[in-house]
């Protein structure tokens, strides 16, 4: 099992660390999420509700012992203290095998080391793949009623814990024949808000090209018309009517903003802690 060290705020160990660094205690505050209680969608058990320890022991479970595991861990600002930024699983394809790549990124400790992105991406060998109709009829018995469909997506997009409707009412046989078509712009433009808030299309899509850091994805995240997403897209096979690909995408906006706020308060806290200020006053004149 490969294990890669990323060390994403400061390189030094322990040695070099101040002892006030050292003994930082830090007390972990719940970033809020997009998604409630009884509407939480999840990839294979891992929702943005699941911690880093969590989501590994269902990484674990899912490929039980193949493929290979990434684990990139982090330092919390100047402090001795590990934790888990990311997590990758993959199982290569061949044309006789399916692969599939499994990651999660997880904020600090301070945000309580939980999921802000779940992606699963499945490549199905040629004698292997199954058919349109048969994934969106599961897509949607798992998630739901997407908010729109085309350009091979199927998309959820949440609003203050549910699911957005922009009027189109999806049924599994109506969804197999908008999955190829460009997404209906009449319906597109209604995901925008009354200012021309970020499409949250085009924020998911911004997003997967970056990396995927609460720094990176700070920005699309302030800037869409939604709190979370679930995206699948479904990309042709041998035949128009098999998949080839599938690609499961959930991200919660709502957190990536929540945790990047929490995060930046407990790193200047700790900065504040190894570099106190002087506590000599101005001499009498």
């Amino acid at each position: 099992m490969l294990r890669r060290a990323l060390i994403v705020i400061v390189a030094a160990g322990p040695a070099a660390l101040p002892a006030a660094s050292l003994a930082y205690d830090i007390k972990p505050k719940t970033p809020e999420t997009a998604f409630s209680k009884k509407n939480r969608p999840d990839i294979l058990g891992i929702s943005t509700d699941s911690s880093a320890e969590t989501a590994k022991a269902a990484f674990e479970s899912s490929f039980r012992g193949r493929g290979n595991a990434d684990i990139q861990q982090a330092k919390f600002g100047g402090t001795a203290l590990n934790y888990t930024a990311a997590l990758a699983f993959t199982l290569p394809s061949g044309p006789k095998q399916s692969g599939e790549v499994l990651s999660s990124s997880f904020s600090s400790p301070a945000s309580a080391n939980l999921a802000y992105f779940v992606n699963r991406n499945l490549t199905f060998a040629p004698d292997q793949q199954p058919s349109k109709a048969e994934m969106i009829k599961q897509v949607m018995d798992k998630y739901g009623v997407p908010t729109i469909v085309g350009n091979q997506q199927l998309y959820y997009f949440y609003r203050k814990g549910s699911i957005m409707s922009v009027g189109a009412k999806y049924k599994e046989a109506t969804a197999l024949e908008a999955i190829d078509r460009p997404l209906d712009p009449r319906t597109a433009i209604k995901l925008n808000d009354g200012n021309g808030r970020g499409s949250c299309v085009a924020a998911v899509k911004r997003a997967l090209a970056k990396e995927k850091t609460l720094a990176a994805m700070l920005d699309d995240a302030k800037g869409a018309n939604c709190d979370g997403v679930l995206s699948v897209e479904l990309t042709s096979g041998a035949t128009p009517d098999r998949v080839g690909n599938a690609q499961f995408t959930l991200m919660d906006f709502k957190r990536i903003i929540s945790a990047a706020t929490i995060d930046g308060d407990a790193l200047a806290a700790e900065q504040d802690q190894r570099n106190p200020l002087p506590k000599a006053s101005a001499p009498k004149l």
